[in-house]
């Protein structure tokens, strides 16, 4: 069975997150938006649902939200297609305000870089030789 994945991420402004994933070539449903909340389209079945800060909290009540510049709270992890869409993803969330993380990780047969989103989330762009994949090498 395949299920849809909806990842949850409070932010403290949706109109510059919403520029933000946009500049890195990210859709949005406008189905699943107003002034909340967006759906922010990943793939096919997976989405991050982009919240304020008090609708994140009325699906979390009684829990404060982390203070992402003290606490990790969630690494989201996207695959690329190649080593130099990494770069050129990581590139474009840096022009677009993020902060470097980590230094890049090159294990040859895989390839990713991290960076802190507007809100201190922690995304990173991975790429895995595919050919090493299928013959479980990883």
């Amino acid at each position: 069975m395949s299920r849809m994945m909806f990842v949850n991420l409070p932010v403290a402004d949706l109109g510059k997150s919403v520029e933000f994933f946009s500049q890195l070539g990210f859709d949005f449903n406008p189905q699943f938006t107003d002034e909340t909340a967006t759906c922010m389209i990943v793939g096919e079945s997976n989405f991050v649902m982009l919240l304020t800060g008090e609708k994140f909290g009325s699906f979390t009540p009684g829990l404060e939200l982390c203070d992402t510049d003290k606490h990790s709270e969630v690494l989201v992890c996207l695959s690329a297609e190649s080593r130099a869409e990494v770069d050129t993803l990581l590139e474009k969330a840096l022009a677009a305000g993020a902060a470097s993380y980590r230094e890049p990780e090159d294990y040859g047969f895989m390839y990713g870089r991290s960076f802190r989103d507007l809100d201190g989330h922690i995304w990173e762009f991975m790429w895995m030789d595919p050919a090493a994949a299928q013959k479980n090498d990883v």
